[in-house]
Parts: C-alpha cells; sequence; structure tokens
C-alpha cells in the first residue's frame, strides 16, 4: 500500500490546525474525519505518525491514538501495531459510512427517515425519467416483473422490491444521492423486509412500481414523481407501522 513520504505527511500535518489543550477525543476525530473525507488522500495511505499528529494539532498523544480508535472502530482507518495507520476507502466510500454511523448512533426516529426516504425518492423519480435509457428501462420492467411473479414468495418479492428501487436510483445517475438513499434504506431496512405482509399489499405495490415505471418510460418527470409520491405515502404507512 503507499505510504506518505515525509514532505507528503507534512502536507497532510499543514492541512491540521493546532487545538486547544483541552479539546475533547472527539474533536481531534471530526478535524481527522474532515481531512480523511476530503477527497485529497488516496485510499491505503499511510498516515503520519501518532506523535506527529499530536504535534500538529497540539493535543497530547493519548487524544490521538483515542480518536484514531474511533475512527477505526466507524471503518475510516485501520491501525496496524508495528505500521502504522492507513486511509481504508475513498471519499465516496467513506461518507455514507460515517452518515449511517452517525444516524444509528443517534436518535433514531422512523417517522423522520421515512419523511427524508420519501422525498428522496420521489426526487430520485424526477431524474430517473429524466436520464433513464434503454438499458435502465429494460432492468426496471424486469424487477418488475419478478415482482409480479412473486407475490406468493414475499422474501423474493421484498429483494426485488429493493432491486427496482436501486436501478431507478442508477437511472437517475447521482451517485451522491444514491449513497444518502443507501443509508436511509439501510436503517429502514429492518422494518421494509416486513412492510409487505399478504398479497393483497404486494399487489398494491406492483400497480405503484408499475405506475412509477410507466411515467419514467414516457419522460414524465412529474407524473414520475407524483406517482413515485403515492407509492412512498402507502408505503410509508405499512413501515410506520412495523415500527409501531
Amino acid at each position: 500500500m503507499p505510504a506518505y513520504p515525509g514532505d507528503q505527511a507534512a502536507e497532510i500535518t499543514a492541512s491540521l490546525g493546532a487545538l486547544p489543550s483541552s479539546t475533547p477525543v472527539s474533536e481531534v476525530a471530526r478535524q481527522l474525519l474532515d481531512l480523511f473525507t476530503g477527497g485529497s488522500i488516496e485510499p491505503g495511505t499511510r498516515l503520519p505518525a501518532e506523535r506527529q499528529l499530536a504535534t500538529t494539532l497540539g493535543v497530547g498523544r493519548s487524544a490521538v491514538r483515542e480518536a484514531l480508535a474511533a475512527l477505526e472502530l466507524l471503518g475510516i482507518v485501520d491501525v496496524r501495531p508495528g505500521s502504522g495507520t492507513y486511509l481504508r476507502g475513498t471519499a465516496s466510500e467513506l461518507l455514507p459510512q460515517t452518515l449511517r454511523w452517525g444516524l444509528l448512533i443517534g436518535r433514531r426516529k422512523t417517522a423522520e427517515l421515512l419523511e427524508l426516504r420519501s422525498g428522496l425518492e420521489i426526487y430520485v423519480a424526477r431524474l430517473a425519467a429524466a436520464g433513464a435509457d434503454e438499458t435502465d428501462l429494460d432492468l426496471l420492467g424486469g424487477r418488475l416483473a419478478i415482482m409480479a411473479d412473486s407475490v406468493a414468495d414475499l422474501p423474493r418479492f421484498a429483494e426485488a422490491d429493493r432491486d427496482f428501487h436501486n436501478a431507478l436510483a442508477q437511472a437517475a445517475g447521482n451517485a451522491v444521492l444514491i449513497d444518502l438513499l443507501d443509508v436511509v434504506r439501510s436503517l429502514l431496512q429492518v422494518y421494509a423486509d416486513r412492510a409487505v405482509a399478504d398479497e393483497d399489499k404486494a399487489r398494491t405495490a406492483i400497480e405503484e412500481h408499475d405506475a412509477i415505471l410507466r411515467a419514467v418510460a414516457a419522460g414524465d418527470a412529474d407524473a414520475a414523481a407524483s406517482a413515485m409520491a403515492v407509492h412512498m405515502a402507502t408505503a410509508s404507512v405499512r413501515l410506520a407501522a412495523e415500527d409501531a
């Protein structure tokens, strides 16, 4: 894995400002996280030594050590005794992970997550209607066909449902939006997997997905957004019932 030579290590530390000596470990971790997710450091890079980071930040080595341990727990860095500390992924890979952990350790409110997911999904449908090509439409149609064939097999139905929404997000062509949706969906997945509890609800979901697909295929952004809004309204009611 690539390592930072002396001048590049100095470049990293130069990006960090000194912190007050009383700074809590969380603030040390925050400043390091800002640097690591800024996109200027390649994944696999060996980071400056604890002593160098501590000197630059103006804090004790123990604060840096604890901050790096917390970032390792979050999957941001890899601390290897006797070798050094390495950055694990690219900014695009790290940001969804840190957001997911932030939501998990905070006070999660299912109603707020549902509201956020609805807004994101509606926007995705609008973008997909403007940008979907034939390959995207074929993929969406295939996922919908699997849903229709799986009414009596609800686990398979739920998987096809997820695949449909993932394909729609890919058709939207916005990587940041995909990352945000991935985080929110993962936090709601425990409820989503149980939301379609019978064949009647599955058939309703199929009709709603079909309306979304037809609007996307027609390139009608307003209709796609409206169809998704209808689907999100009924889906959110089912998910909220699972959380009750």
